[in-house]
């Protein structure tokens, strides 16, 4: 297999990256992903792409996952494990006439015997026509398609090719992986790197699962000469830390509001303070996440505490008050305020029947007491006969039925026994009593 820099022209000699110089060779040596190249035993029957090689029978696969997990390295072993020629484009500089003589390049090595791999990285940035051009050569095997993508293929590539792949998902390298990749770098340096054990873990955390940034981050640590092993405070000024992976036009953004408004409905203020954060230090729009605060108040907590969507109101106001950083903190505590409140989705269930109910009753008249009758003619048509004025009715309430005429009274609210709906359903409760009693709402 040809070195990544030999095949783009430079000389053996030129500076290479670590991360290059510490690719792995065979597929054993890939870090991080055994849940897809495990070799299938006796007991186990191994990875997808584990069991793949194993059967010799090479097929097409979309690899997903986050930057630095080794979707291209697998690339590249799986064409030398196949004996196949590997073919490299990347969708951000392609086009059209690229793709075709690509395909053109692989007929002729397979009328010559010879297969080819064919790796597409950033697969999702090539459009639907472009997408479609792959299906004929996938289709009749003139190659073998690896695309690679850091965004949800679900979303981003064409149904049709989907169908004829096999999507992989990799998963950003954990502690142990990355943990890994710092001793081969130890072993190639050939002496341990100079760090405190807080400050060695503070160098995973730094990487964010992403291996290829932790070997570059090692590889500038190597020119950093200190007496002394260097501390956390030490570690961050030796090396530039980058911020945490967040596109607000991508995935990553619905992912992460998604995690924040579900650790809010699921009463876990600490959980939801990160997501926050996480955002904030993304730099997602302040006024989106207000908007979602609103949103979590009216559609997770309603009635259980009428004062939650005030809070989240406030919230907005105060950010717009002080700006940042000073307003980041009405945002806190407007989530700590939301997770902790009580949970309820009567009124959000309440209003999903109404609409249904609405829906499947068509355009029914109110009932003739409850319309009013501003002229002579209405009310001659018995427009607001018999209507009660409820306050001035005993005990405040005159039983009578507000549902139109035809249509049988129903309960769309059922308040649960939690929060300030404990005390709705002992007034609808008593309501309902009086109404039996007065023989209204039937």
């Amino acid at each position: 297999m040809s070195d990544l820099f030999e095949s783009g022209g430079l000389e053996a000699d030129a500076p290479r990256p670590l991360a290059d110089r510490l690719r792995p060779r065979t597929l054993a040596e890939v870090v991080g992903q055994d849940h897809l190249l495990a070799a299938p035993s006796s007991t186990e029957e191994g990875g997808p792409l584990g069991r793949m090689v194993a059967n010799a029978r090479p097929h097409s696969i979309i690899l997903w996952g986050p930057p630095g997990t080794g979707k291209t390295t697998i690339a590249r072993l799986l064409s030398t494990a196949f004996n196949l020629h590997f073919d490299q484009l990347s969708a951000v500089f392609s086009g059209v006439a690229d793709l075709k003589k690509t395909f053109e390049a692989a007929r002729q090595r397979r009328r010559m015997g010879q297969g080819t791999l064919l790796f597409i990285d950033e697969i999702h940035r090539f459009n639907r026509g472009q997408q479609d051009s792959f299906l004929p050569v996938v289709e009749d095997g003139t190659v073998v398609l690896v695309g690679a993508t850091t965004e949800n293929p679900s979303f981003e590539l064409n149904g049709a090719l989907l169908s004829r792949t096999q999507v992989l998902v990799l998963r950003r390298l954990d502690d142990a992986a990355l943990e890994e990749l710092l001793r081969r770098a130890e072993a190639h340096y050939g002496a341990p790197l100079n760090l405190t054990d807080d400050a060695r873990a503070a160098l995973r955390a730094m990487a964010d699962g992403d291996g290829r940034y932790l070997l570059n981050l090692v590889q500038e640590l190597a020119t950093v000469k200190t007496a002394q092993p260097l501390d956390t405070a030490g570690l961050t000024k030796a090396v530039q830390r980058r911020m945490p992976l967040y596109d607000k036009g991508r995935e990553e953004h619905y992912n992460i509001i998604s995690a924040l408004h579900k650790s809010v409905r699921g009463s876990d203020p600490d959980a939801a303070l990160y997501w926050l954060a996480r955002m904030l230090a993304g730099g997602e729009q302040p006024l989106y996440i207000a908007r979602r605060l609103v949103r979590m108040a009216v559609e997770d907590i309603g009635l259980a505490d009428p004062e939650a969507v005030h809070q989240a109101l406030a919230a907005k106001e105060v950010f717009d008050f002080l700006g940042s950083p000073e307003g980041d903190l009405a945002l806190a505590q407007c989530v700590v305020y939301l997770a902790t409140a009580p949970k309820s989705v009567g009124v959000y269930k309440a209003f999903g029947a109404a609409r249904r109910a609405a829906q499947e009753h068509g355009s029914l008249m109110p009932p003739a007491h409850i319309l009013n009758a501003p002229t002579r003619m209405m009310k001659n048509l018995g427009y607001g006969a018999g209507y009660q004025y409820d306050p001035d009715a005993e005990d405040g309430f005159s039983g009578q039925n507000y549902f139109p005429d035809g249509m049988a009274r129903q309960q769309f609210y059922a308040p649960a026994e939690i929060g300030f709906e404990r005390e709705i359903a002992k007034r609808l409760e008593y309501w309902s009593k009086l109404r039996a009693k007065k023989g209204g709402g039937t």
